[in-house]
C-alpha cells in the first residue's frame, strides 16, 4: 500500500509558479518564429498559441468578476496583436488575484469549486503546459516543472479534468467506456514528493482515489512529477525516449490516453 506525502500548494506557491511560467512562456514565444508549429497542438502555430493563453486569461478574469464565462472566443480578441493582449490579459488577470480572496466567489465549468482560488490553481496549471508548448515548437530545452506543482497538476488533471468529465459528461467517453471490462491503474510520482493515485475505470466509470493499496493493478505508471505530467498531458519531446516506465497490457493504457484526451479538449 502506498501513502501519499502530498501537501496543498499555497496560493503564493501557486502565483510564483505562474510568474515564472508566464515569463518563460513569453520570453520564448517572443523569439520564436511565429509560424512554427506546436507539435503538442498540430493545428496551432505560435501565434495561435500566444492569443489561446491570451483568451483564457481574458475569459477567467471575466468569469471572476461576473460569476459567467464569455462565449468562446472572448469579444475583440480573435484580431488583436497577440503578445499585446497577452500583457494586458495577464495584467488583468493578476489585478483580478490580488482584488479577492481565494474563497470568493467565481464562475466556472467545475461546479464543486466555483471560487477565486479554482482559477488561481487552474491558471497556474494551464500556464505551465503552454510553456512546455512554447518551448517544444521553438525547439528549447524544456525548463524544470517543480515538483510540487507538478503534483498538483496530475493530480488536477485525472480528478478536477477525467473523473468530472466522465462523471458529468458521461456521453462523450461513451466510445472509450461503454465496453470497458473495468480496469485498475496505478500513477506513481517518484521523488521527494512522491504521490500515487488508483484510478478505477469501467462503462461510465473512471474514479480517482488517493495512494494505492494491495491489490495488483492492471498497468501501473511511474516516473518522476514532471515527466508524468508531460506524459499524461502527451507533452513529450519529440523522438525523446519516454522516461516513464509502464507496466501492463496496452488496452488500459489506451483507455486511459484516450479518456485524458477527451477530458482536455
Amino acid at each position: 500500500m502506498t501513502h501519499d506525502v502530498r501537501v496543498p500548494l499555497t496560493t503564493a506557491r501557486y502565483l510564483d509558479c505562474l510568474a515564472a511560467d508566464f515569463d518563460r512562456l513569453r520570453s520564448v514565444a517572443s523569439a520564436a518564429d511565429p509560424g512554427a508549429v506546436v507539435p503538442s497542438c498540430p493545428d496551432w502555430t505560435v501565434t495561435d498559441l500566444v492569443r489561446h493563453v491570451a483568451q483564457v486569461y481574458v475569459d477567467k478574469t471575466h468569469a471572476m468578476r461576473t460569476g459567467e464565462e464569455l462565449e468562446w472566443p472572448p469579444k475583440g480578441t480573435a484580431d488583436a496583436e497577440p503578445f499585446a493582449l497577452l500583457d494586458r490579459a495577464y495584467a488583468d488577470l493578476l489585478a483580478e488575484f490580488a482584488d479577492r480572496e481565494p474563497g470568493d466567489p467565481a464562475g466556472g465549468w467545475y461546479t464543486p469549486d466555483r471560487t477565486v482560488g479554482f482559477w488561481i490553481r487552474r491558471m497556474a496549471q494551464e500556464t505551465v503546459i503552454h510553456r512546455i508548448d512554447a518551448e517544444l515548437a521553438a525547439g528549447q530545452q524544456i525548463a524544470p516543472v517543480p515538483e510540487d506543482l507538478a503534483v498538483d497538476g496530475i493530480d488536477e488533471l485525472l480528478k478536477v479534468f477525467t473523473q468530472f468529465a466522465v462523471s458529468e459528461y458521461g456521453n462523450y467517453f461513451t466510445d472509450v467506456l461503454a465496453g470497458s471490462p473495468g480496469h485498475s491503474i496505478d500513477i506513481h510520482a517518484l521523488g521527494t514528493k512522491a504521490a500515487a493515485w488508483r484510478i478505477t475505470t469501467g462503462p461510465a466509470r473512471f474514479t480517482v482515489t488517493d495512494g494505492t493499496d494491495d491489490t495488483p493493478p492492471d498497468l501501473t505508471l511511474s516516473a518522476p512529477p514532471a515527466a508524468l505530467l508531460r506524459d499524461l498531458w502527451n507533452r513529450q519531446s519529440p523522438d525523446a525516449p519516454s522516461p516513464v516506465t509502464t507496466t501492463g497490457p496496452q488496452e488500459p493504457l489506451q483507455e486511459l490516453r484516450s479518456c485524458l484526451t477527451i477530458a482536455t479538449q
